[in-house]
């Protein structure tokens, strides 16, 4: 299997080309950071199974210039063959209240996390056609199924990709090309890490509702779900309780999922509305401390 990873130099990227690399898989990693691809390269190059295995690297923005991504591609085509799995993880966050965002951060983000994603999936998909074989892996959000309090920039780019892959699933499935759409929760990565520095506290305070999960863990789901077909790819029981009741119109890859979907839809909506007012409660609390903290410097 041949596998193109798309922002692997960290994160949840590198471990996904990690455990297709432990499967016996050739990866080409690609990002802009030279010397992060040369580091990634050499700790996947330590889970090889046999010695014919590659880790090519290329260094190119795959958001900015639609020819350039297409070249670099059609390069790694050449030197390792067609793609047999795309993995779109190429991505950057940022949070903060929608009037202290910056413009030009809707743009980047839009650009990165959506752009960033069509470009490499257009430059392989003809090919994948033409074989009638290949995946494409979107890699969204928790925060592209559901909007959240400091994240009107994040949550749309991330949105952007669940209707992108169901479309894109309708023209491609005749030809044996599967779609995925990963929805991973926060996860311990750099970027993780450089989001928490901007988050508003409400945003914390309901990030605090749920654990964070490792790199290694959601890159094994993700692997696994794109190896079975599956559409929708969630991690752990809050995932799978967000994706059914997100599930809309997107596909079902068995008979099973449809009814799970249909008969759990009631159940799940009267627990999402508590989720939902408990998110409501701690803004409302922010609010009031906030007044309150207000008060204080003003007698002071």
């Amino acid at each position: 299997m041949d596998s193109r990873v798309t922002g692997g130099s960290s994160g949840i990227g590198k471990s996904i080309a990690i455990e297709c690399y432990k499967q016996g898989a050739f990866i080409t990693l690609v990002a802009r950071n030279e010397d992060k691809l040369l580091q990634a390269k050499k700790e996947i190059e330590k889970h090889s199974i046999n010695d014919k295995q590659v880790v090519l690297c290329i260094s190119v923005d795959v958001s900015q210039d639609y020819s350039q991504v297409e070249n670099v591609i059609k390069q790694a085509q050449e030197k390792l063959g067609p793609v047999d799995m795309l993995v779109n993880c190429a991505g950057t966050t940022m949070a903060g209240k929608f009037e202290e965002v910056e413009v030009s951060a809707f743009e980047r983000l839009m650009s990165v996390n959506y752009l960033g994603s069509v470009y490499p999936s257009r430059a392989v998909i003809a090919t994948m056609k033409e074989r009638r074989v290949g995946r494409i892996v979107f890699v969204s959000s928790q925060a592209g199924q559901l909007g959240l309090f400091g994240y009107t920039a994040y949550s749309p780019s991330k949105f952007a990709l669940r209707g992108l892959a169901e479309a894109l699933q309708m023209e491609v499935k005749p030809y044996n090309v599967y779609v995925t759409v990963a929805y991973p929760p926060d996860t311990d990565t750099p970027g993780f890490v450089e989001e928490n520095k901007t988050k508003p506290l409400e945003t914390k305070l309901i990030s605090g509702t749920t654990s964070v999960c490792s790199p290694e863990q959601v890159a094994k789901q993700i692997v696994k779900d794109a190896m079975q077909g599956n559409f929708n790819s969630s991690i752990g029981s809050d995932g799978y309780m967000l994706s059914l009741l997100t599930c809309g119109m997107s596909p079902v890859t068995s008979i099973t999922e449809g009814l799970q979907q249909v008969v759990t839809m009631g159940l799940f909506r009267t627990i999402a509305l508590f989720y939902l007012g408990s998110f409501d409660s701690i803004v409302r609390r922010c609010m009031v401390q906030g007044k309150k903290s207000e008060v204080v410097d003003k007698t002071a």
